[in-house]
């Protein structure tokens, strides 16, 4: 093999490994989101993990946070809790970091 395959390949294999803690990071943001969103919306135990899977499927939707953004939105509307849509978006901030600092 000459150094240029092999150069190449370490480049796919950092752009895998990558890629797989990028999604790891983003699992864990999802799972704190879905903790803090549960606890605001009074949801038992139970339901709390079966919510904290919802958020990790609605995470999977489309690229990017949007997805999950939306599905706490909503759920919000749907139990009349009123919260600036910042407010989100700084707890998603707050939960990527958390989640971050994790993996480091």
């Amino acid at each position: 093999m000459n150094k240029f395959d092999e150069r190449k390949k370490n480049f796919e294999k950092k752009f895998q490994i990558d890629q797989e803690l990028k999604f790891k990071v983003e699992a864990r943001r999802n799972k704190y989101l879905g903790e803090w969103a549960s606890s605001l919306l009074g949801k038992t135990d139970e339901e709390k993990k079966m919510y904290i899977q919802e958020i990790i499927k609605a995470d999977m939707k489309e690229a990017g946070s949007e997805d999950v953004f939306r599905k706490i939105k909503e759920d919000f509307n749907t139990a009349s809790i009123t919260m600036e849509d910042s407010e989100i978006k700084d707890q998603m901030e707050k939960a990527l970091l958390r989640a971050k600092e994790e993996f480091k």
